[in-house]
């Protein structure tokens, strides 16, 4: 069954609009609070948030839904997703929730559910949420009203966590770094952490009013941290997304580390410590054929899932992997945490820099990425571009011509009426050329 509220990383729309409303996020607190309510003990639910303006408005609304069903909230104020999630599980809540639409603008929010365990949520449980969200909710009797507080010293909290994944032999003394918080979640705790760690700090992105997250700044824009590695004469750029669970690097020329080479370096490092398990990674099919040959020409191995940071958790637990993750930086180590930390991971590529005592640039670019092309076509919705003969056929004839020299990835959104068209390949021209020839044939079968 198709779920109405949740998509692939909770719920998430322009604020106050549906799904995103005071009203909405008030029975999500409700419906929440009710599922989680088992036994007798006194129930506590987390929630943090990132820096939007409409932070303030559904973090009052959830407060309401959950006290009114009786369970106590602490507020936990603007933190990192993943942290969150550590604070859910080392708190003994029965809930986390982090208010934030990731790398969207601020006029998008959103809003995701952890469990007692800090993982977030099996798709049986939120089916089972959405049912009481449309349904009648019972309410506590006055006296078990739940309370709220607030704490302040959640960030400490999860700076010191941090930093202890941060190798014990190792220090950052010497070593310049910008860090870029997209005026998001990690704008105080991220700088802190590496300041303590002994780097010197040149911090941009850290000065959130409401609407700036994520706008030029951040790991979906990189080109202000890449002028600003540059500018400072520093030896790396770290930027993270807006609520800090997806990391992107630039080296000390400006040049851009995506998350295959983060993945691929992480992985090796863990590798020649004996510390990698799953005898590789796992990655989803628009990860680059490059980073493939990379891991197997050192006995690694790469296991694919489908896009989104779940489907790769999933297949990491299943597995016993320990690291995985996307190429747009969203990176999980499982010995960590138990989603993807931005911060954690950037630890991780610091301390690989350190150890090597080499530049960025030399450490970082594991292998030379393949000639990767993805396009977008907008269908009518309600169409099935891809059921139609023509694009069977001419997909078959694509997949055919790249063989074994490349790949073919054709994926329709889960969001919206598009079809996504990625190749690559040895040869950049063949790799266009391919991506024009699909593209076409299912504009005309739209």
């Amino acid at each position: 069954m198709a779920r109405k509220y949740f998509g692939t990383d909770g719920i998430r729309g322009l604020t106050n609009l549906s799904p995103m409303t005071a009203q909405m996020a008030m029975k999500v607190g409700m419906a929440a609070g009710a599922h989680f309510l088992r036994g007798d003990h006194r129930h506590r639910v987390v929630i943090g948030k990132d820096t939007r303006l409409s932070g303030y408005m559904l973090e009052n609304a959830l407060v309401a839904g959950f006290t009114s069903v009786g369970m106590d909230v602490v507020l936990l104020g603007p933190l990192p997703t993943p942290a969150v999630a550590m604070l859910t599980q080392s708190m003994r809540a029965d809930l986390g929730v982090m208010i934030s639409a990731s790398h969207n603008p601020f006029d998008d929010n959103g809003i995701k559910l952890f469990g007692p365990d800090g993982y977030k949520l099996s798709d049986e449980a939120e089916m089972a949420i959405e049912a009481l969200i449309d349904g009648d909710i019972a309410l506590a009797p006055a006296g078990d009203i739940g309370r709220a507080r607030r704490v302040e010293d959640a960030r400490g909290r999860y700076i010191h966590f941090a930093k202890s994944t941060f190798p014990a032999d190792l220090r950052l003394d010497g070593l310049k770094v910008v860090i870029d918080c997209a005026n998001g979640a990690a704008y105080q705790v991220a700088p802190s952490a590496l300041w303590e760690l002994g780097a010197e700090v040149v911090a941009i992105g850290v000065a959130p009013n409401g609407k700036n997250i994520n706008h030029r700044v951040g790991s979906t824009a990189p080109q202000t941290l890449s002028e600003t590695v540059v500018a400072s004469g520093a030896a790396i750029g770290i930027a993270l997304d807006g609520d800090a669970d997806r990391l992107i690097v630039v080296d000390e020329h400006g040049r851009i580390v995506d998350g295959d080479q983060l993945m691929a370096t992480i992985a090796t490092s863990f590798a020649r410590r004996g510390e990698l398990a799953g005898g590789g990674l796992v990655a989803t099919i628009m990860s680059n054929l490059g980073l493939e040959r990379h891991l197997a020409a050192q006995g690694l191995g790469l296991v694919r899932t489908s896009v989104g940071d779940r489907y790769v958790l999933e297949a990491m637990r299943a597995r016993g992997f320990n690291v995985g993750g996307e190429q747009s930086g969203h990176i999980i180590l499982s010995d960590y945490g138990t989603t993807g930390d931005g911060l954690v991971a950037a630890l991780q590529i610091l301390a690989e820099v350190k150890r090597a005592g080499a530049p960025a640039s030399e450490v970082l670019h594991r292998f030379e990425p393949l000639p990767q092309l993805l396009k977008n076509v907008r269908y009518a919705r309600g169409g099935k571009p891809l059921e139609v003969d023509s694009v069977k056929q001419t997909i078959a004839a694509a997949e055919a011509e790249l063989a074994d020299s490349g790949r073919l990835v054709i994926r329709p959104s889960g969001t919206e009426p598009v079809i996504r068209v990625m190749a690559e390949g040895e040869d950049a021209a063949q790799v266009e050329a391919v991506v024009d020839r699909v593209c076409e044939a299912v504009r005309a079968a739209a």
